[in-house]
This record gives C-alpha cells, structure tokens and sequence, in this order.
C-alpha cells in the first residue's frame, strides 16, 4: 500500500461532534482512489462501481494531519480494485479501512470499456 495524499482536518471538515466528517473523508477517498485507478489502467474515464464495507476505526480531529493509502487488488477488463487506508500521519493510527473500492474504464457514453492493462 502507498501513501500518496495527506489531508489536514480543518474547521470545515468536522462533523457536529467535532470530528472528521465521515462523508468528508469518504470524498477525499473517492477522488484520490480515482486519480490513482486513472493512472494504473492508463484510462482518463474512470467511474466508481462499488464500495466494499467501509469501517470507521478512530475519529480524527481539528489540526490532524491524515494520509490516504491505496494498494492494487485485482485487475479486470474493464475494471481495477483497490483497497484503501486513511490514517494518522503521526500515529499511524488507522482512521478508516476499506477492503475493497471497484472502479470501471468508461467511453464518452458511459460504457465499460478495456484499458491498457487488459490482457
């Protein structure tokens, strides 16, 4: 798994009690884990299929500093997984896990289409 992102919690980050909002987290998820499937697969479309479970772990805070971690699964035809790590730049400390983020290769209409790594 590599850690490419770092994010720091800011005021407008936090949920109503004050720590990361899980939606806030999950959009950071989203876009670095897309920037990432885009690159592996050599494709600039590339859509989110599905999401495995995804486990809040440890709340983090106003002034935290945390890291995105991604990490190759499997590759289809069409699509690439990952699976995904947010945690705690000084600590370690594992924030969120997602086992499994499935991403598909799209034309200009929105149809699957084969990338680079097909075989």
């Amino acid at each position: 798994m590599r850690f490419l992102t770092r994010k720091l919690v800011q005021p407008g980050d936090l949920n109503a009690g004050g720590t990361l909002f899980g939606g806030r987290c999950l959009a950071w998820i989203d876009e670095e884990a897309a920037i990432y499937a885009s690159i592996e697969t050599r494709h600039r479309r590339v859509v989110t299929k599905s999401i495995s479970e995804i486990n809040f772990i440890a709340p983090a805070f106003q002034g935290d500093i945390v890291e995105i971690g991604i990490g190759l699964k499997t590759i289809g035809k069409t699509s690439i997984t990952l699976e995904v790590q947010v945690r705690d730049l000084t600590t370690h400390k594992v924030i969120v896990n997602i086992d499994e983020m499935v991403f598909v290769c799209i034309d200009e209409d929105g149809r699957p289409v084969k990338h680079s790594l097909s075989k």
